[in-house]
């Protein structure tokens, strides 16, 4: 997921899946599962494959920049040519590609097709903060760790995965599946812009596609607290601060130099408390949590207008990154710059701002209140990207939001189906402008502090998970693609 998007998000509604068969970790026999119908021995070498092929994508280094994706289009290539899937490479520019391959359907009749899309590079790394190299792939206590082992090289094996499935099953489609593997979503999102801009015929004319995000988190006592999919994403408006003012040599202090002048206005900001704004899909979120929280936080979480009236629980929710940003738009400081030399007051002095706005409000009218918080005239505050991206969103009345449903009772009974709304951003929001319906949506499981490894330190998956995500998600797609 970009360094745009962050892991938490909003819960939209709360669409229960009861089972009757009591809490269960995989899918019994008789549920009829597409997968069931796999030789044991087959689904252990489908599961051995996944943990390699995971180690062996994780060792490609794709740290973006500079990207450098094509060697993982290779790593890709060279399996789905062995597999006999048709596939295709596009190297847009030097080191940058895009891979696209296709399941077709198998029907006379064709419904549109479904898109596996995914991103190959990963965020920068700290070796020497890890406890094995990123780019090694090591399983250490039960975890593979590598940068991407959660964002998201992890699902596009799993995604990769269900295509070699269908492939060596033989599965009847009524719609063609294609795997769409993308540069530079990371950094410009130039991979799916060139796609779509030159390769758009290839998509067929989807009717859905399904991309990073969505969560699955354990909850303290080891069951599935709810099986996430986002429907949708808050929108970014990233802002550049630059003061300006008299340059001159560090030994003599200018009251009111260009550093003095930010320190001071980053102080504004960040003291500036955006107001708050209670969503009724926060709301109802809210209070559909309540049962899972303490007697008294219940009850704010019951009555959060009023809750909120309380300037101690004001404070709380600052302090809770899990409330915080689905009440109000966020704001944080992420990058300063000055003068390249300690000996040197310059001349203009600049800060970089990730703000995410809630779904309805005016990146325009949010600029200027900015603005006059900041209240100098000799600092400016303007949007880093004139385009802005007003949110989007997709129904969960479909076809494959009820696959989710089913196939997630199935493996996780008695768990509740969520929709969700991210606070940051993922590719979804470019391809729901060409008609498409798309979910985040993992067939991975985690703990909350695995999923904090995103874009952090010791990122990594369990070796449980590997063996287990893929299945989850090829159930999923035969559900809602699988000829009847």
């Amino acid at each position: 997921m970009s360094n745009r998007g962050g892991s938490s998000c909003i819960i939209i509604s709360i669409l229960f899946v009861i089972s009757a068969l009591g809490w269960s970790q995989s899918p019994a026999e008789e549920q009829g599962l597409t997968s069931d119908g796999i030789s044991q021995e087959r689904q252990q070498e489908y599961a051995s494959l996944a943990v390699k092929w995971l180690q062996e994508y994780l060792r490609v280094d794709t740290t973006n920049p500079p990207g450098n994706e094509a060697r993982a289009t290779g790593f890709f290539k060279k399996l789905l040519d062995q597999e006999q899937i048709e596939n295709r490479v596009f190297e847009y520019a030097p080191g940058r590609a895009d891979l696209w391959a296709r399941i077709p359907h198998t029907t006379a009749v064709a419904k549109p097709p479904i898109v596996l899309l995914n991103h190959m590079d990963v965020v920068t790394s700290d070796a020497s903060h890890w406890k094995v190299p990123p780019f090694s792939g090591e399983i250490v206590d039960g975890a593979i760790y590598g940068r991407g082992a959660q964002d998201m090289k992890n699902e596009g094996l799993a995604q990769f995965m269900v295509m070699v499935m269908l492939k060596r099953e033989k599965i009847k489609l009524d719609r063609d599946v294609i795997f769409l593997a993308v540069a530079d979503e990371e950094v410009d999102d130039s991979g799916t812009d060139w796609f779509i801009a030159h390769q758009r015929e290839l998509l067929g004319n989807p009717e859905f596609l399904i991309n990073e995000g969505g969560e699955n988190l354990f909850d303290s006592a080891g069951h599935v607290k709810y099986i996430g999919v986002d429907v949708g994403e808050k929108s970014t408006c990233w802002l550049h601060l630059v003061a300006h003012g008299r340059a001159g040599h560090g030994s003599l202090p200018i009251a009111d130099s260009a550093p003095n002048r930010l320190v001071r206005a980053l102080n504004r900001v960040l003291e500036y408390r955006t107001p708050f704004k209670v969503l009724p899909v926060a709301e109802a979120f809210l209070r559909t949590m309540a049962p899972y929280e303490t007697p008294e936080r219940a009850e704010k979480f019951r009555n959060i207008r009023q809750a909120l009236q309380d300037k101690t629980f004001q404070q709380e929710v600052e302090k809770d990154e899990s409330l915080n940003y689905l009440l109000r738009d966020t704001i944080s400081l992420t990058m300063l710059g000055g003068s390249e030399q300690t000996n040197v007051i310059p001349s203009e002095a600049w800060a970089n701002l990730d703000v995410r706005l809630l779904p309805g409000e005016d990146p325009a009218a949010f600029i200027e209140s900015i603005r006059r918080v900041v209240d100098d005239p000799n600092v400016t505050v303007a949007p880093l990207d004139a385009a802005f991206r007003v949110a989007n969103e997709s129904p969960s009345n479909t076809v494959l939001f009820s696959a989710i449903q089913k196939i997630s009772a199935r493996y996780f009974p008695g768990t509740p189906v969520v929709t969700r709304l991210d606070s940051g951003y993922t590719e979804n929001q470019r391809y729901r402008t060409l008609g498409i319906i798309c979910y985040g949506f993992t067939p991975y499981v985690y703990t909350e502090e695995e999923g904090a490894t995103e874009h952090g330190d010791n990122e990594r998956i369990r070796v449980a998970e590997v063996k287990r995500g893929y299945r989850v998600l090829f159930d999923v797609l035969t559900e809602m693609a699988a000829e009847k």
